[in-house]
């Protein structure tokens, strides 16, 4: 199966998973190896980049050589502030992979969709590879590719909701009209969420809350791996025409008699 392309990054596996609300680092990593994920997504505003504690922190726990680091700017309320969070990021070695995100309502936890395409607009402008999270939004979606967006995230539900795909009609739009990758994002519940987005043809899901907050977290991580693998190759199959009615799967005709 072909890899995932990010401009100039390839990975293997199409899931990227988060790194919080695990209830220990190394059950977070642990997760990471289960669900065969090749990226993973760190809020910088849960990281002492600095390292002003002696107290190893999340970054400490990530092997480099086997797990990208996707930065994101969770936690951002103004364009402003992303910016300044993703310009730290690779003063301080993390590089342009950048996860952009800037949310509207403490509540919801939608994005600033406006904010967001300003901010995709500068940060391209300076060489970043933006993922840019935003709602299902089609003309936002297409807005954000022509800002410069190196793949644009539509959420598949509220971030941290488990509620799954709840407007599929609209990520097969995006879908339909990309030109760069599409990884649905948040909002992800269980491995089917999983394969539903898979199916419909993104290239990729972006999931955090589902595998840590599941009643087994590795177990649940080792489905959405392979629910990832299973939904992208149903879509490359092409799934069977939806028929109104019944249609006989054994032949009518040229029966056998004796």
């Amino acid at each position: 199966m072909e890899p995932l392309r990010i401009q100039d990054r390839t990975f293997q596996s199409r899931l990227i998973v988060g790194s919080g609300k695990y209830e220990s680092y190394e059950q977070m990593v642990a997760c990471w190896e289960a669900s065969g994920t090749q990226c993973v997504t760190v809020a910088l505003r849960r990281v002492d980049l600095d390292h002003a504690t002696e107290q190893r922190n999340l970054i400490d726990f990530i092997d480099r050589e086997r797990f990208t680091i996707l930065p994101n700017t969770a936690g951002c309320y103004t364009g402003e502030d992303a910016l300044r969070t993703a310009r730290l990021a690779r003063e301080l070695g993390l590089g342009e992979l950048i996860k952009l995100e800037v949310i509207a309502d403490d509540q919801t936890l939608l994005p600033d969709v406006r904010a967001t395409l300003e901010a995709t607009k500068i940060l391209a402008g300076e060489g970043f590879t933006v993922l840019a999270y935003t709602n299902d939004d089609p003309v936002a979606a297409r807005a954000l590719e022509e800002a410069g967006a190196a793949a644009v995230m539509p959420l598949g539900a509220p971030i941290g909701s488990g509620l799954g795909i709840l407007n599929p009609t609209n990520i097969a739009i995006i879908l339909s009209r990309a030109s760069v990758p599409i990884i649905v994002d948040a909002g992800v519940g269980t491995a089917s969420d999983v394969a539903v987005a898979m199916e419909l043809g993104a290239d990729g899901v972006l999931l955090n809350t589902g595998i840590a907050k599941a009643r087994d977290p590795l177990a649940m991580a080792r489905a959405m791996g392979q629910a990832c693998e299973a939904g992208r190759r149903a879509y490359l199959a092409g799934r069977m025409p939806k028929r109104e009615f019944a249609s006989p799967s054994s032949p009518v005709e040229g029966r056998f008699t004796d």
